[in-house]
């Protein structure tokens, strides 16, 4: 009786303490710290994750001949070095993951990085948000987010990502679970989520690094011809 009250009490707090941390969270500051501090985009960046993920998109972009591609939040561009895109333009809020990224791939000129301030109505066939989503934990910066993810595309959105609105008992700063497509649903007119895919390294599976996230993809919706 008193380890199921104790155990409680712990959980309550520990809520408490993360939804008072999320008040004074700031999403730029975060990364951009991150990153001059020697840190990562993260392990669903690297590794299994990171190959994982790109074998579903190169064979998307493929099968549908793909000729051009927006990333937003191509945070240190390890990820990218597993992809296979004709033509990229990735965007990011912080500097540092950019300075990392044009560095990294100096000599390909297929690839271009921005801020995400940036953006100036840059159009691709398709437009990706790859683990970004639950990182987003300012309710407006996640909408500005989402709202840009559908209007850069001209065919294809592809979102990589945790889709619930439950948090997790221990949960980091920087994350925020939300359930996107109810959002998507509610706000964005003219588009169709095509499938989902679930992750092959869902939690649990036993792997030393596994993931929350799975694929969704959405085709604009074709007008008809007169």
């Amino acid at each position: 009786m008193f380890r199921t009250i104790y155990k409680k009490t712990k959980e309550l707090l520990r809520n408490i303490e993360w939804r008072f941390n999320l008040k004074h969270f700031e999403s730029y500051s975060y990364w951009e710290n991150r990153y001059l501090e020697g840190g990562n985009s993260g392990t669903g960046s690297y590794d299994h994750l990171a190959q994982f993920k790109a074998e579903i998109i190169n064979e998307f972009v493929n099968k549908n001949n793909i000729n051009s591609v927006i990333e937003l939040g191509c945070g240190d561009g390890n990820q990218l070095s597993y992809m296979s895109y004709p033509q990229y333009i990735g965007f990011d809020v912080s500097d540092e993951a950019l300075k990392l990224c044009r560095e990294k791939f100096k000599s390909d000129i297929s690839k271009q990085f921005f801020r995400l301030s940036q953006y100036s109505c840059e159009k691709a066939d398709l437009v990706l948000s790859l683990d970004v989503i639950f990182h987003l934990v300012e309710d407006d910066i996640f909408e500005e987010h989402m709202r840009l993810l559908f209007a850069a595309s001209s065919k294809y959105v592809i979102i990589y990502s945790s889709n619930k609105n439950v948090q997790d008992k221990i949960q980091p700063i920087h994350v925020k679970h939300r359930m996107f497509t109810e959002w998507v649903d509610n706000n964005i007119i003219g588009w169709t989520l095509l499938c989902v895919i679930p992750n092959k390294y869902a939690i649990p599976t036993g792997r030393s690094y596994s993931s929350f996230s799975d694929f969704y993809i959405y085709i604009k919706n074709q007008k008809p011809s007169n």
